[in-house]
């Protein structure tokens, strides 16, 4: 399949080229030139299928026309050795508990996909030059992009965090491994980490330097992976008789996790609506209040893993749609939380249902809360394991948060991080080094 970029559909790339570059020449984002509709048949028997058959179908839809099928299936079952059901909080609001992989956050399904995939080109192409991953996090992405690519041969993986502004946890998953992993502490924001590695892909310089790609959202084989529980939450909302008039909210931040479940719906994904939950950082709800996009600084929040100010994603949004602000009005409403109301909702559904959100999940239990109309059913993204926030998330209950063994285990190594100051030239004089 040819991709595009968002800024320009002249300017395009095979697959292979968009997953091994990441992001195209023009500091575009690579988009499919088409989008393959799946067969009424697939969506009549949905609900009979397993979680990696499901995957396996909409991965051709993708990725079909570029890797044989046997290796594409390799792929999606070796990406998908976990579940991820939907649990019920009450009548009418479902979880889909997104955080039963390795490193306990939603991003394991496009970390470990992209991990693989790419590792299947290097090794087609003899794994002659060192392929370099940069990747931003405020939060899960690190971990789970680290973890994802743990020893994969032939491959680096630089990944650049905000110091002190993700959770200890968090930290310990991507700064204690070693290996091929380098963990990078900037002294500024997660939009800061973005910014350095945008830069460092438009360095005529370092790209002469070093074969650099990027493990964030912006790579297409990192976001459209993600679109797989989208339609595995369907298929299972089908089995219990609630998908007719179905509404999933996501946690959004730098909105390729909602961007992947858009691109599922143009599929023939029966979703009546979303829902983008943000927190403070509420740059795309006045887009949608206003018609106008006004990125700014990100400010921190308990839900630091939404924590940015200028969400690369919102530009394969705005593609899908031609920039047509009523026709996005229509599929995806919004809804904003401070820090206090987060807190609250945590509280409050653990109090009354038993059910205990992390952060980001408790954004968008509170936006179905608030948006559901009586015909509908709601699911919303629990993102991460609230173990994740341990000690946000306690002080906010009153009382323990068990800790998962697979957490307690990353949590017994040593940290291992270079520190650096936000300035590209120093960050540059760093890879260059390398």
């Amino acid at each position: 399949m040819i991709y595009y970029s968002t800024n320009d559909k002249n300017n395009t790339t095979s697959l292979k080229n968009a997953v091994v570059t990441g992001l195209a020449s023009d500091r575009g984002l690579y988009m499919p030139s088409k989008l393959n509709p799946l067969p009424k048949e697939f969506f009549d028997n949905i609900q009979n299928m397993t979680f990696q058959e499901i995957a396996f179908e909409v991965a051709k839809a993708f990725f079909g026309e570029d890797i044989p099928e046997n290796d594409l299936k390799a792929i999606v079952n070796d990406t998908l050795s976990f579940d991820c059901p939907v649990a019920k909080v009450e009548d009418n609001i479902y979880s889909l508990e997104l955080f039963h992989g390795p490193t306990l956050a939603f991003k394991d399904v496009g970390g470990r996909f992209m991990a693989r995939l790419l590792g299947y080109f290097n090794k087609q192409e003899g794994g002659s030059d060192l392929v370099n991953v940069l990747v931003a996090t405020s939060g899960d992405t690190g971990s789970a992009v680290a973890n994802g690519f743990l020893g994969v041969p032939g491959i680096h993986v630089y990944v650049l965090y905000p110091k002190g502004k993700v959770s200890p946890i968090q930290e310990c998953q991507f700064t204690t491994l070693g290996q091929n992993i380098t963990a990078i502490e900037v002294d500024g924001v997660f939009d800061d980490c973005q910014s350095l590695v945008k830069s460092a892909f438009m360095d005529k310089e370092l790209s002469s330097h070093m074969k650099l790609t990027s493990a964030n959202s912006i790579n297409v084989a990192r976001f459209l992976p993600q679109s797989f529980y989208y339609f595995y939450a369907y298929a299972q909302m089908k089995r219990l008789g609630l998908a007719d008039q179905m509404v999933v909210c996501v946690p959004s931040g730098n909105f390729g996790n909602i961007t992947a479940g858009i691109f599922g719906a143009k599929m023939g994904l029966p979703i009546k609506r979303f829902i983008a939950a943000n927190n403070a950082n509420d740059i795309f709800f006045n887009y949608l209040q206003s018609g106008v996009y006004s990125p700014r600084p990100s400010v921190q929040t308990i839900a630091n893993a939404m924590d940015v100010g200028d969400p690369s994603n919102f530009a394969r949004i705005l593609d899908l749609y031609g920039k047509d602000h009523e026709a996005i009005c229509k599929d995806i409403s919004g809804a904003t939380y401070s820090d206090d109301q987060i807190a609250e909702t945590i509280k409050d559904v653990i109090t009354r249902t038993g059910y205990l959100c992390d952060p980001h999940g408790a954004c968008g239990y509170k936006a179905l809360q608030e948006g559901l109309q009586p015909d509908e059913v709601g699911v919303f993204l629990e993102t991460a394991h609230p173990a994740k926030f341990k000690d946000t998330v306690e002080a906010i209950i009153g009382g323990p948060v068990e800790i998962p063994e697979k957490l307690a285990a990353f949590m017994k190594g040593t940290k291992q991080s270079i520190p650096l100051s936000k300035e590209f030239a120093d960050f540059k004089a760093f890879l260059l080094a390398q």
